[in-house]
């Protein structure tokens, strides 16, 4: 039983340096709980971010083990590659956003299976402030392009008066569709109000002029400008 052990020990060993092989376990595992504060905090995700971001520390580990065992065996490298054809990996991927975190997750721990910590290290210094200020000009934009579709039936005006009794309270105004019956006019804009209260004096206005006025306002955000 002890040489059996001691074989043990020494094809381990032979294979897989046990003090680098915790190293790189130590520095993936920090990374990637380092990465899941960041998603927490600064992901766009319309889904539970703290739960999601759960599965990443675990998934980082298993990589590194996986990759750490093949790669020191061609027959385990190629039995894995068989195991792997026979069996069906199903996850509801809701935002590419998270697609694009797990492959981050996967890629920390391939590196650290292939035992480079050091990279793995340089890799995630850089790589983390590039996705801050991806995320940062994001909801820039996504304030920029925060458009709406204004749809207005109104009597006894016109489409000028209409536009300047708008114009005024958005940063964009444009007129995508008029139609005139029965001396109404139907007009449908696509804007972007200065502010949430701008509305209301839109309102106010096109009220002022036809009482029955019906102002219709849908908010579409993926509209860009």
């Amino acid at each position: 039983m002890e040489e059996l052990y001691q074989q043990y020990i020494d094809d381990f060993n032979s294979t897989i340096n046990i003090y680098h092989f915790i190293l790189n376990v130590v520095i993936v595992a920090t990374l990637a709980y380092i990465v899941k504060l960041f998603y927490i905090k600064f992901g766009r995700a319309i889904s539970n971010r703290s739960k999601f971001s759960n599965n990443f520390i675990p998934l980082a580990l298993s990589t590194l083990l996986i990759i750490t065992v093949i790669k020191s065996s061609v027959a385990l490298s190629l039995g894995l590659v068989g195991a792997l054809s026979i069996v069906r990996f199903r996850a509801a991927i809701k935002d590419p956003e998270e697609l694009t975190y797990l492959f981050l997750i996967i890629g920390l721990g391939l590196i650290g299976g292939a035992n480079k910590p050091l990279l793995a290290i340089v890799s995630f210094i850089i790589f983390l402030p590039i996705l801050y200020l991806n995320n940062r000009m994001g909801q820039r934009k996504n304030i920029v392009s925060n458009k709406a579709t204004l749809h207005i039936q109104v009597a006894g005006s016109s489409v000028e008066n209409l536009s300047q009794l708008i114009s005024p309270h958005t940063k964009h105004l444009e007129l995508k569709r008029i139609d005139e019956t029965n001396s109404r006019i139907n007009a449908s804009y696509q804007c972007l109000l200065n502010g949430p209260g701008d509305l209301d004096h839109i309102i106010g206005k096109i009220k002022g002029q036809d009482a029955s006025a019906t102002i219709s306002y849908v908010d579409q955000p993926d509209l860009l400008l």
